[in-house]
Formats: C-alpha cells, sequence, structure tokens
C-alpha cells in the first residue's frame, strides 16, 4: 500500500522481458508495480510525472483488474462459460473479490459472460455429440449455476425425448450387438436411463433399436455407431 500522504515520482518505466506488453513502473528509484504497456501510455504514466498514493492505489487496483480481465479472457477461450464457472476460476486464483465482481461485471457487459447463451450451447453441444435427457440436462446446468427460469426456457423446445434417446442409443448399440434381446434391453434402457431418459421414452428407444438391428430387411439409412 502506498505511504499515506507521500507524493511520489515515476524515476523509470522498463519493459517487462518476459511480456513485452507490460512494464515496470519504478518511484522514486524503486519498484512499485506493473501495469499494461498500453494502459500505461493512456494513464500518461512518463518519467517525471508524480503520483498521489491514492493514484497509486488506484492504477494498481486497474491493473489487477486487467490482468484478471485477460486471464478470464483465456478461460473463456477454449469454451463458453458460466458465470459460477468463472467466479469459481477467480476463487480458485485466490483473486479478492472485488476485483473478481469487476472482472464479471466487465466480460457481461461486453457479451462475452452470457449465462442464457451459456445454456444454449451447453444443450446444442450436448444434443449434437452426447445426447441426453432432459432430467440429466437439467442436472449439468444446475450445476454450472445456471437459475431454473434459464433452465426451463432453454430446455422448452428439446423436441421428442424418444427420439433424442434413440439417437443416443444408437451411438452406443453396436456394443450390446452380441447380447440376446433380454440382454440387449436390459443394457440399452440402463445407459438410456444413466443418460436421463425417463423409464418410457427410453424403453421405446431401446426396442426400436433392437427391432432395427435384428431387422432381416436391409437399413440404408441405418447410422453408424462410434
Amino acid at each position: 500500500m502506498a505511504e499515506y500522504g507521500v507524493v511520489k515520482t515515476i524515476t523509470a518505466i522498463e519493459t517487462q522481458r518476459r511480456d513485452p506488453e507490460r512494464v515496470n513502473v519504478y518511484l522514486d528509484g524503486e519498484f512499485a508495480f506493473g501495469f499494461s504497456a498500453l494502459v500505461a501510455a493512456g494513464r500518461g504514466l512518463v518519467e517525471g510525472r508524480t503520483l498521489t498514493p491514492e493514484e497509486i492505489e488506484s492504477l494498481r487496483s486497474e491493473d489487477d483488474v486487467e490482468k484478471a480481465f485477460n486471464a478470464a479472457l483465456n478461460f473463456l477461450s477454449f469454451r463458453p462459460r458460466s458465470r459460477r464457472e468463472i467466479e469459481n476460476y477467480f476463487r480458485r486464483r485466490k483473486l479478492e473479490p472485488d476485483v473478481g465482481a469487476a472482472v464479471v461485471e466487465r466480460l457481461e457487459r461486453i457479451g462475452v459472460l452470457d449465462d442464457r447463451e451459456f445454456a444454449r450451447y451447453w444443450v446444442e453441444n450436448r444434443q449434437t455429440f452426447r445426447p441426453r435427457g432432459t432430467r440429466a440436462l437439467k442436472a449439468e446446468l444446475r450445476q454450472k449455476g445456471i437459475e431454473s427460469e434459464i433452465i426451463d426456457d432453454t430446455l422448452a423446445d428439446l423436441g421428442d425425448e424418444e427420439e433424442t434417446a434413440y439417437r443416443a442409443g444408437m451411438k452406443k448399440a453396436r456394443s450390446y450387438s452380441t447380447a440376446d434381446e433380454r440382454e440387449f434391453f436390459r443394457k440399452m434402457l440402463g445407459f438410456l436411463q444413466r443418460r436421463g431418459f425417463p423409464f418410457g421414452p427410453a424403453a421405446s428407444a431401446s426396442r426400436r433399436i433392437f427391432q432395427e438391428l435384428t431387422s432381416t430387411e436391409p437399413e440404408t439409412d441405418l447410422p453408424a455407431s462410434d
């Protein structure tokens, strides 16, 4: 923390060796803090300028937010995240709560953090690559911190659950191809229920899949299994 009431002078600004986009700021000959080179130029930080204790603390806080913001953007670059995921990420990094709150507000303001958009992404991704029933999807979204209203709105137009169960089951069907009807039904039903499908749609899909796999008629449009 800056010494109370003591105005200090910027005696040097040096580019950091490991990160040329950041600079080290020296006050009265001693290292004081690191800062974004671009933001430093915009704030008019030059050698010879004096800074009050309040200005020093403000600059340090601003840099903390900027570093956390850039870390969050990197975290978001792998896939969309929910607000809770970002908050948990900051907790793991032991970020000060006020800094984390400022970054979350900034991310939401620029539109890169949006729980409604995240929920839509999550469901679409699941249904494309690993289909789930509404029960499983609800549980996953709750775990991500999504509000119930958003979950309900997102799942409202999910479509026929039996058809989704059928698509999920077809990806697994070849694994059970040597089983007799009873064993196939038991295994497939268990698999689909673990994927969050209710008994009714899961049972109907299991019977349909078995009938298609054992049909003597050629099924030219039968989906290939993974």
